[in-house]
Formats: structure tokens, sequence, C-alpha cells
């Protein structure tokens, strides 16, 4: 295999290993041997120059430095789990339905019903369909919302994020610390 030296003094003859008059010494008359030398020392101080950036490269890209959920994203999780507590958990436990069992909140109900979105996933909350009551403050008409507490806008987006979220992980248990 040949490595092209791109190190400027690998591009002369004075690149050669840290000792270069003990090395003619014992390598005097064997032309080729020291052309290789040379070239090992060569392509040695390539590989030195370039471990740096390439090591700032795998760690800048590592999961480990850039996890896959940011901590803006993990406190979302957690209010958006803290919601749904609050508001739907009493037919939607883990993603299920009680009073409806085809309509679980599980991908393959959703995408079924034509609510896979988060766009539709906050417009049934926001309005209700079928037996669920709609949750949004401007509800209409009256006999399809809730009779409990509305929620904000803000919250119902959250909450059709953390609902998209699960469904497209199954539905894995979430550690909430409280409302």
């Amino acid at each position: 295999m040949t490595v092209l030296c791109m190190i400027p003094s690998c591009l002369s003859k004075s690149c050669s290993l840290a000792n270069p008059t003990k090395r003619r010494n014992v390598y005097e008359g064997d032309k080729p041997f020291a052309q290789r030398e040379n070239k090992l020392a060569c392509e040695l101080k390539l590989l030195k120059s370039l471990a740096p950036p390439l090591m700032t490269v795998f760690i800048a890209l590592s999961p480990i430095v850039n996890p896959p959920v940011s901590v803006g994203q993990t406190v979302d999780v957690q209010k958006g789990a803290a919601l749904f507590n609050r508001a739907c958990i009493g037919c939607h436990y883990e993603g299920g339905n009680i009073i409806q069992p085809g309509a679980t909140l599980f991908l393959k109900d959703l995408q079924r019903n034509g609510v896979d979105t988060e766009e539709e996933i906050y417009r049934v909350t926001y309005y209700g369909k079928g037996r669920m009551p709609g949750f949004g403050q401007n509800c209409t008409p009256r006999g399809q919302c809730t009779f409990g507490p509305r929620l904000q806008d803000d919250e119902i987006k959250l909450l059709a994020e953390f609902v998209k979220s699960q469904a497209d992980q199954d539905w894995p248990k979430i550690e909430n610390s409280g409302d």
C-alpha cells in the first residue's frame, strides 16, 4: 500500500527517523531500505499530524458526547408524561384504550385511524373524536368536549409530541418524578 506524503518535510530528503546519523551508519549501502525507512518515517509523521483532527471528529460525533436526546427534549418528554398522566391515562394507560380497544395510541392503530401525525393527534386531542372528548380551550360542539379542565394550546402540542414519540417507540416505560 502506497501512501502519498502530504507533509512538506517528507517531500524533501530530510525526512527520517529520530536519529538519522545512526541509521545511516547501520544501513549504509542499502539504498532501497533507507528509502523505505524514510517513507515509513514520512507516513508516521502524516499519521501523527492527522491523529488530533481525526480524534476531534470522532469525539464530536460520538453518542457519548452528543446523546441522541437533548436536555430540552428530556424535559419536554417529562412534561408530556406529566400532562399525559393528568389528562389521558384514565383511558389510555400505557398507550392502550380501555373505552374503545381499536383506538389505542399504538402506531398501528393510529395509522389505521388516520391519526399518526403530531398534527392529527393535536386535532383529535383539541376537538375530540368519537368517544374521546376534546380538551382544547375553544373545543366545540360542547357535547364533544371534556367537562373537566381544558388544556392550553402549548400543552396539547406537548401532548401530541409526547404521544407521537411514545407511539414511535412502542410505548416504553417513562420514569416520571411527578407533575
